[in-house]
């Protein structure tokens, strides 16, 4: 979540005059993320979430991203569901942009996970997994190995300037994954990018998961490896053995794993390390300034990428034979 698009009260009116919420209380920018415009919307009838797709939101793809959280509250997964207009649609346009509204979710994120926080996000991923099943609607993940070269091209030569040396590690790294990546995987709807502020607890129960806007149809097995990313290592850049072995574990305990899945954990935590890598790396450099976001470190995931290649197996990641 970010803030790039201011709202004008008279558009932010008659945009609300739309939806039976009630008068607005309050309308508050959230700093956190990177990819749309977000705020916390207090109506009279509750609080909710408004969201306006910024640039780097291909318009066509809303009704993806609508529809699968619809699909998955259906399907009993506690995720923000859209709210509709008087008209019926839940999406409409504010301040030039796509918007929608969805419900706001209690919890607050973990900054520091533990052991068993990590394990209630394995079983919600599987759960999602399964969930997913049956969704029509196919949408390609444009994050895939297919697209981490042009993103770095848009970097400009410029990963230099983080750590020196990073664009040839980089280049070198593409070429490998390019030739490597598995392309017979279980496939089916992904997060992809079920990171720690995308999920909320509850008295240490998971509450629920936000943030949909990254999802697609991949390889399950590459949303396995973007948490073990995410969740599993500590902030010296150590992984943490005892919440892979949990996450792994809660997982499969749900949705097993394929001996082939296994095999390719290693490869697939390789290339989630490089996609996050790439991302805030094209953020770090190109975030205008003066924008209400939050932008990330990319040497936190260069570091991680350079674990992942020295592994053998999954074994390394706590997965049992």
């Amino acid at each position: 979540m970010a803030v790039y698009t201011e709202l004008p009260d008279e558009e932010l009116a008659a945009f609300m005059a739309g939806y039976d919420l009630g008068a607005v209380l309050s309308v508050k920018g959230i700093a956190e993320g990177v990819e749309n415009s977000n705020y916390l919307l207090a109506t009279k009838s509750g609080q909710f979430i408004l969201t306006l797709y910024e640039k780097r939101v291909d318009p066509a793809d809303l009704p993806f991203f609508l529809g699968l959280m619809e699909h998955l509250a259906a399907a009993g997964i506690n995720c923000p569901l859209p709210v509709k207009n008087r008209a019926g649609t839940a999406l409409g346009r504010l301040a030039g942009r796509p918007a929608a509204i969805v419900t706001f979710l209690s919890g607050m994120w973990v900054r520091r996970p533990r052991a068993e926080h990590c394990a209630a996000v394995g079983r919600a991923l599987a759960e999602l997994h399964l969930a997913g099943e049956g969704f029509p609607i196919v949408r390609p993940n444009a994050l895939s190995v297919g697209g981490w070269r042009p993103l770095f091209a848009m970097c400009g030569g410029r990963a230099d300037r983080v750590v020196p040396g990073l664009g040839a590690e980089i280049a070198g790294e593409l070429d490998h994954l390019e030739a490597c990546w598995p392309q017979r995987l279980p496939r089916g709807i992904i997060h992809a990018d079920l990171f720690p502020d995308n999920v909320f607890f509850l008295n240490n129960v998971l509450s629920g998961l936000i943030d949909f806007y990254f999802a697609c149809n991949d390889m399950l097995a590459y949303d396995v490896a973007v948490c073990i990313n995410a969740w599993c290592f500590e902030p010296d850049g150590a992984l943490n053995l005892t919440k892979a072995r949990g996450l792994l574990a809660s997982y499969g305990a749900v949705r097993r794993l394929s001996a082939d899945e296994a095999a390719a954990l290693p490869l697939l935590c390789r290339g989630a390390a490089l996609r996050f890598l790439l991302t805030r790396l094209y953020d770090w450099l190109t975030v205008p300034e003066g924008a209400l976001v939050v932008k990330k470190d990319p040497v936190e995931y260069y570091r991680k990428l350079r674990f992942h290649r020295s592994v053998r197996d999954a074994a390394a990641y706590g997965l049992d034979a």
